[in-house]
């Protein structure tokens, strides 16, 4: 889209647990520091946009309101807040992308985050549930444990792929210890990620901790800049395709849980708003929230046919060093995922590689790339194809 508005610049916070005691905080941590990358001043921005999920992390609500309150220079600006489960980051950066390409604004400001650790592991729990149909997917007990039936669902049609889940982990891990803001820089390797031991017990179902992303703070922000006026900007990254589709909420609606047919149908239309093909990407930032999600992932993507997500991983294509390197930040798994703050984190890191500033993580004569965030178990579905401007 040539008319598509540019990211400008961006700030990101370590994830993990932060000393940040809130979610002002952390905000008040990334949105000044993204404007100055920008090289944009607090008084040029139009309107502010924040993703936070909360749902029960915080009894602070309003949290539009709290850029404000942590950056008073940002006090006036029109601000809103946005939720979508764990596809908020991207919710809120889609948010600013219609207004300054309505012309309501020339200038946005995207700031997502979350402060998970400080809670009990109950309110983590429960908070985490709201991302799925509770009417019908309470008695799971957990999100961890929707996401378990899926995996065991998965192996009852296509086999055990408890190794395949391994070799994900195993993938993100590797990748994450050149990541300096990821929240678990540690290589574990293929073997103790395939094997339950007393450090990587079964969580639910199949899935042992290897398999779910971590509980983690975190804060990321974007600026957002019309296309005409991104020519003075230090760097600029377009948005060559974007797409948001969803799915039904209740997974008793859908005719193949496995199918993950919103990721599919907003990969597919991102893609060819794009004119572009898999082939094409350079790398690909993923919503592994858990590795049965990324496996899936690539089937719903067309990095193999359903049931062979496997051959993806097997056959070194999605390594750093393949044809298609998946997660080079180490995705949610290594990264961590601070729900607010993931999907602003996502295209942060894909972005940073196209303008070349992805330190160890860079991945050489990277210039177009994926990012998928989603939110539920993909029911709102985020692709966007990013490519450098300048």
């Amino acid at each position: 889209m040539t008319d598509s508005p540019v990211m400008t610049g961006w700030a990101h916070s370590t994830f993990g647990k932060a000393a940040e005691p809130d979610v002002e905080s952390l905000l008040a941590g990334v949105t000044v520091r993204a404007l100055e990358h920008a090289e944009v001043e607090a008084a040029d921005v139009d309107g502010i946009f924040v993703g936070v999920f909360n749902s029960g992390f915080s009894q602070q609500g309003f949290d539009g309101g709290l850029v404000g309150v942590g950056q008073p220079s940002l006090g006036r600006t029109p601000s809103v807040h946005l939720e979508n489960a764990c596809a908020t980051g991207s919710a809120a950066l889609y948010a600013a992308l219609d207004f300054v390409q309505s012309g309501r604004g020339k200038v946005a400001l995207v700031a997502g985050a979350e402060k998970m650790t400080a809670s009990s592991p109950e309110v983590v729990n429960n908070a985490l549930l709201h991302a799925s149909y509770r009417a019908e997917e309470e008695e799971a007990g957990s999100f961890a444990a929707i996401f378990g039936q899926l995996t065991e669902q998965y192996f009852e049609r296509y086999g055990d792929h408890s190794d395949t889940l391994a070799r994900i982990a195993a993938k993100n891990h590797a990748n994450g210890i050149h990541n300096p803001f990821a929240h678990l820089r540690k290589d574990f390797g293929f073997e103790f990620c395939n094997t339950v031991s007393e450090k990587n017990p079964l969580v639910a179902g199949p899935l042992r901790r290897t398999d779910c992303s971590l509980v983690s703070d975190g804060a990321a922000a974007i600026v957002v800049t019309a296309a005409d006026i991104a020519g003075s900007a230090p760097r600029a990254v377009g948005f060559r395709g974007r797409a948001h589709a969803n799915d039904h909420l209740p997974l008793s609606k859908r005719a193949d849980v496995l199918e993950l047919a919103g990721a599919r149908d907003a990969f597919a239309r991102a893609m060819a708003e794009a004119g572009t093909t898999l082939e094409n990407l350079s790398l690909l930032e993923t919503h592994d929230c858990f590795t049965t999600a990324e496996l899936l992932e690539y089937e719903a993507f067309g990095l193999a046919e359903p049931g062979k997500g496997a051959t993806a991983i097997e056959n070194g294509r999605t390594a750093r060093d393949g044809d298609l390197p998946v997660n080079p930040s180490g995705g949610l798994k290594s990264k961590g995922h601070p729900i607010g703050a993931t999907g602003v984190s996502q295209h942060i890191m894909a972005a940073m590689q196209l303008v070349g500033e992805a330190g160890d993580m860079q991945i050489e004569g990277a210039d177009v790339a994926g990012v998928f965030n989603m939110g539920g178990v993909a029911v709102a579905n985020y692709f966007s194809v990013l490519e450098r401007i300048a």
